[in-house]
């Protein structure tokens, strides 16, 4: 008999190509067992109800109460029915010990860092006050960098950097290539905003490796993936090819309709959804991981795909083999989605809306084997 079992709900696990009407049992913190006539100590009926591996938003910022963007990670993790967070460099080395120890360690949630190339981190985040983290080069030490990132081996998942007008200014594209190197001998992956130039996405495409992570990848103009002719740079192609790994970030000014849909004509879908969740974006327009998420439903991108790009395709961009899928044996990490159905605007970081029929809401959560 499981510890506990979902029972009747549609199970979708794009990792094992699951779509089917069935149950889910849960023991000792670990998935155990997927089929029908599951017995357990708990049942909850689910029925009518989406039962997908625990959502993974791969990039927010939850450094709660220690950086200025932080949202609370567990109130987050509710609303968005998340149960890994990924913290995309709210910490730099010279910070990254209090989020260990003062949110990653006390919070329910699983949090993920990302180490930021910035001493420290991001700092100045607010509308009345904002400073790039990167636009002083006096603000990094690739040797401190790699000393954390080595000392918090078995949290840290990648370097985070920021490139662009507002986030490293002057400096340009050297931040870049500071965390390219440092991460080049960590054995990590990079992840790179980008915002307005300069430096160009021409700049910044060429340089990234396969792993790498480009986030905010359908950004509206400028720095947008899409040509003015509404064809894909050839760049952008390249590092798909390449295996460069396409994340939205939404976040308040980093995703376009416009830039979507065009990208999705040519067939060219992120490999990641993410909300890019802080203290602004919470507000709007990225709201959380289930509004991105149903913002990509709305304008034509399956439930399964979706669904993909917020579980195994997350997980495997920062290299988690032990979740993203409902394969027994691994995390007992589960989402129960309702999906409501009705008109709902949906409007992204330009103002431009996008009306949809349906909207993602979190129907329960399983963490490590129990309801949360």
């Amino acid at each position: 008999m499981h510890d506990l079992v979902l029972k009747g709900g549609r199970v979708i696990d794009p990792a094992q190509g699951l779509d089917k009407v069935t149950d889910v049992g849960f023991t000792g913190g670990n998935v155990a067992a997927l089929g029908d006539g599951l017995e357990g100590k708990e049942v909850r009926d689910v029925s009518g109800k989406i039962v997908t591996p625990g959502l993974i938003d791969l990039h927010t910022h939850v450094y709660y109460g220690g950086t200025s963007l932080g949202v609370d990670p567990d109130s987050y993790a509710r609303q968005a029915g998340c149960t890994t967070l990924i913290d995309a460099g709210s910490a730099g080395p010279g910070n990254i010990l209090g989020f260990r120890k003062h949110v990653i360690e006390r919070s329910e949630t699983r949090i993920v860092p990302l180490i930021n190339i910035s001493y420290p981190g991001i700092f100045a985040f607010s509308l009345n006050v904002m400073f790039g983290e990167n636009e002083n080069l006096r603000l990094i030490s690739s040797p401190e960098c790699l000393k954390a990132a080595r000392e918090h081996a078995d949290l840290v998942r990648g370097i985070k950097v920021r490139v662009g007008r507002t986030t490293s200014g002057p400096m340009a594209i050297a931040p870049l290539d500071m965390a390219l190197e440092v991460a080049d001998h960590a054995g990590l992956p990079v992840m790179v905003h980008l915002d307005s130039p300069p430096p160009y996405r021409s700049e910044v495409m060429p340089r990234l490796r396969k792993g790498d992570i480009l986030t905010h990848c359908f950004r509206p103009f400028p720095n947008s993936p899409v040509a003015g002719d509404m064809n894909i740079h050839d760049d952008v192609l390249e590092a798909r090819e390449r295996g460069v790994i396409f994340d939205i970030g939404h976040g308040k000014g980093s995703f376009g309709f416009e830039t979507a849909l065009t990208m999705l004509k040519h067939g060219f879908l992120p490999d990641v959804i993410s909300s890019d969740v802080h203290v602004l974006s919470i507000q709007g327009p990225a709201f959380d991981q289930l509004s991105t998420m149903s913002k990509f439903m709305a304008i034509g991108v399956p439930l399964v795909e979706v669904i993909r790009a917020s579980t195994i395709n997350a997980a495997k961009a920062v290299n988690l083999d032990d979740r993203g899928t409902l394969k027994p044996g691994l995390l007992g990490d589960a989402t129960v989605l309702e999906v409501e159905e009705g008109s709902f605007d949906f409007r992204d970081s330009t103002g431009e809306t996008h009306k949809g029929k349906q909207h993602l809401r979190c129907g329960g959560i399983v963490l490590n084997g129990r309801w949360w």
